[in-house]
């Protein structure tokens, strides 16, 4: 497979000028697309509806090129939140047969998707979400043709959660639930999905996935999962992002583990370990070839530690009235991301239960490899 990611802007949850120019202009092939992941400047909560029009309006773009059947195949990942100087954006993630590419020694961005059956409110936040989004990890990466979990640097999962009328639907049955608040119901889903990634990795055993371990046991937790859950979907919709022999092309992705909101060496080593260091600066591949790269994208998730300290200092995230705490730490995480790249088009998504260890979160990167001759001057900006 080669596989190919593009940035675009936008202005409005429904906007999808950006996309429509890729297809019209030849860049991208709309039978192509697997994946598209979103920022909308929502509040990133239960009602946060941008996310669901964002979804309709790009599932009735794609099904005027590839029909109904086809639009719903693709993943529609949308995180609502775009708090400091995050850039309300869409990230397009396309894949496409390389006829007559053979396995090469230098691996490149492969992807891999997959679903999960449709959850009851009963299993959200509980073992059975875990054993679901673990077995349709397990098939993502089958999809992306990734044999070992070290080649795989970040799992998006998409997930539901509780809104009041699942709560009374599991009432009318009979049947208990992980909590009865919708806000916390969020959390939940977004934890038991992660270590449903950390099992299906083996970051953690089965034993270690239970129940009471959903988001008590901040220990255990997985080094590459996203998680983010919303009211548009009612199933766990997985993407796997990793390196593969058997893809070809000139994006390969990385990752590391930020320990801290303001844990910029990490976003460093995971730039690094793609063979990105600063501006227009050289690395080497697995051959020792001088070979340039460009910044495509990057990915993290962000959390408020739970102590109300960052390296021995008190914040407020988390006793502020006014403005919830997922929103503080995207803002946040934000913009040591977008420092470090100088670009504010970035993925962050707040609530990081069980997603790196405690106040923390992964992070991973996306670059492109270029021609030597061709080293960029300037970070890449807008379409990439």
């Amino acid at each position: 497979m080669r596989c190919d990611v593009f940035r675009v802007p936008i202005t409005a949850p429904d906007d999808v000028a950006g996309i429509l120019a890729l297809i019209e202009h030849g860049q991208l092939a709309a039978r192509d697309v697997v994946a598209v992941l979103g920022k909308t400047e929502g509040n990133g909560c239960v009602n946060d509806y941008s996310r669901g029009l964002a979804v309709r309006r790009l599932t009735e773009l794609f099904a005027g090129y590839v029909g109904e059947d086809g639009a719903r195949q693709i993943l529609y990942i949308m995180s609502g939140g775009t708090e400091g100087v995050l850039c309300p954006h869409l990230t397009v993630i396309a894949r496409s047969p390389d006829r007559g590419a053979a396995s090469s020694a230098r691996k490149a961005l492969a992807v891999g998707v997959a679903r999960t059956p449709t959850l009851g409110p009963e299993q959200i936040g509980r073992t059975a979400q875990a054993m679901l989004v673990a077995e349709a990890v397990r098939a993502a990466m089958v999809d992306a043709r990734i044999d070992r979990a070290a080649d795989v640097h970040f799992i998006q999962v998409k997930c539901p959660l509780l809104n009041t009328e699942a709560l009374m639907a599991a009432e009318a049955r009979g049947l208990t639930t992980a909590t009865d608040d919708t806000y916390k119901s969020m959390g939940y889903s977004r934890g038991a999905s992660s270590l449903g990634v950390a099992l299906a990795l083996g970051e953690v055993d089965l034993a270690d996935v239970t129940d009471d371990v959903v988001c008590r046991r901040w220990d255990r937790y997985s080094s590459v999962a996203s998680a983010s859950a919303g009211s548009e979907v009612s199933q766990c919709e997985v993407l796997v992002l990793g390196n593969s022999e058997h893809a070809t092309g000139d994006l390969v992705v990385a990752h590391d583990v930020m320990r801290d909101a303001i844990d910029v060496e990490a976003v460093r080593r995971a730039a690094t370990r793609a063979g990105y260091a600063d501006e227009g600066a050289r690395a080497r591949d697995a051959g020792g070839v001088g070979q340039a790269v460009e910044f495509v994208q990057a990915f993290a998730k962000a959390e408020a530690d739970p102590g109300g300290r960052v390296r021995s200092r008190r914040h407020t995230m988390l006793s502020d009235s006014d403005i919830n705490h997922t929103r503080h730490a995207r803002a946040v995480v934000g913009g040591v991301v977008a420092s470090y790249f100088g670009d504010t088009m970035v993925y962050v998504s707040g609530g990081a239960e069980h997603q790196g260890p405690s106040g923390g979160g992964p992070v991973a990167v996306i670059v492109r490899r270029l021609p030597v001759e061709l080293a960029p001057s300037t970070h890449s900006k807008g379409f990439t």
